[in-house]
């Protein structure tokens, strides 16, 4: 059964196997540029990533300032190249500082680089880079750039295979395809998993992936998980274990553009194994575990955007398994690039288009 009435009204999603959750759907913002990434500051005011290369302040009450904050450094912006992720340094309310990833470039040489800035209130000042992904690639595709935190103040940093070069995945020596684990400062932590190998990246967390565009750790948990895309079908949610390989493209639940096959393989014993794929693809995007007390049946529930699938997958997990998923917010009949908690419970969402908004998801009554 479902049940669906206009944006700004009740809406009722029920699947089968899930209790059903009223929600109202709140245009926060609009005028936004293909919007990318959301961070929410102390004061309530918030942070969001345009792709073409700008960093836009939303103040507490919905208005957008006009002019984007200065100080974001330069972006190779053009395809799926741009500005994506912005997060706040866990010291952020003393510190001020930020992190972006961008891609830098040009379209002969560019990969997917880390940076950090102090946003002083109206803009980013004593920008630095930390880190850029090696080698450059050809193209404007596949770039990863999401981030997430572990409890021991290191940094995952997501990074895509650059698409015509799938192969380089199975390549530690390079950093396509992979996750990388850095310090706050950018440095290698001397506990990361390929340090010791000659022929390896030292940054590297993990490899064989294709380009993963969600990340989130889960405290409760100790799980550090992620979705990325796959080709023609076969998009992966994984549980990240250190030094691991997933697998992309020697094994694959998906197939090339063409209706190719890619492999024959979808699993192998070398490689570890998706706890759930999506065939045919959603295309994910963000990625956000649900802890608030604004929606309780949706407590420790991961939230997953879909641009393709122009929806959010709501993930219900037991000892470890996803057992159920709820498909929710399609009458928006938008691209759906990132999906957030706010300090509020509530849930944020960043539509993918031209003129895309940020949209606020809070209950019914």
């Amino acid at each position: 059964m479902i049940c669906r009435y206009m944006q700004g009204m009740m809406v009722t999603l029920l699947l089968t196997g899930l209790a059903h959750a009223d929600y109202r759907l709140e245009t926060v913002t609009e005028g936004l540029e293909h919007p990318w990434s959301l961070a929410f500051l102390p004061d309530g005011r918030m942070l969001v990533t345009e792709r073409p290369g700008r960093l836009r302040l939303v103040e507490a009450d919905g208005r957008l300032r006009e002019e984007p904050l200065s100080g974001v450094p330069e972006v190779f912006a053009e395809a799926q190249a741009g500005l994506f992720e912005v997060m706040l340094a866990p010291d952020f309310d003393d510190s001020g500082l930020l992190y972006l990833s961008y891609a830098y470039g040009d379209l002969s040489a560019n990969n997917t680089c880390l940076g950090r800035a102090r946003f002083n209130g109206e803009g980013l000042s004593g920008g630095e880079v930390l880190f850029c992904a090696s080698p450059a690639k050809r193209g404007a595709a596949h770039y990863g750039g999401r981030m997430a935190l572990l409890p021991d103040e290191t940094l995952v940093l997501t990074l895509g295979d650059g698409f015509d070069y799938r192969e380089e995945a199975q390549n530690a020596a390079n950093h396509l395809g992979s996750l990388v684990r850095l310090t706050l400062d950018g440095q290698v932590p001397d506990d990361n998993p390929f340090l010791g190998d000659d022929t390896a990246r030292p940054e590297l967390y993990s490899i064989g992936h294709r380009n993963v565009q969600g990340i989130v750790f889960d405290a409760e948990r100790d799980e550090l998980l992620i979705n990325e895309h796959g080709p023609r079908g076969g998009d992966e949610l994984n549980r990240i274990q250190p030094g691991a390989n997933y697998g992309w493209p020697l094994t694959t639940h998906g197939v090339d553009y063409t209706g190719a096959r890619i492999t024959p393989f979808r699993e192998l014993p070398a490689f570890t194994p998706p706890l759930l794929h999506w065939t045919p693809s959603i295309a994910p995007s963000g990625m956000a575990l649900y802890r608030g007390a604004a929606f309780p049946d949706w407590q420790g529930d991961l939230f997953v955007s879909a641009l393709a699938g122009q929806q959010v997958r709501r993930l219900v997990r037991e000892e470890g398994r996803v057992v159920e998923q709820q498909v929710l917010f399609e009458e928006l009949e938008a691209r759906i690039r990132d999906v957030r908690v706010g300090p509020d419970g509530y849930l944020y969402l960043l539509t993918d288009h031209a003129e895309g908004a940020l949209v606020r998801v809070v209950p019914a009554s």
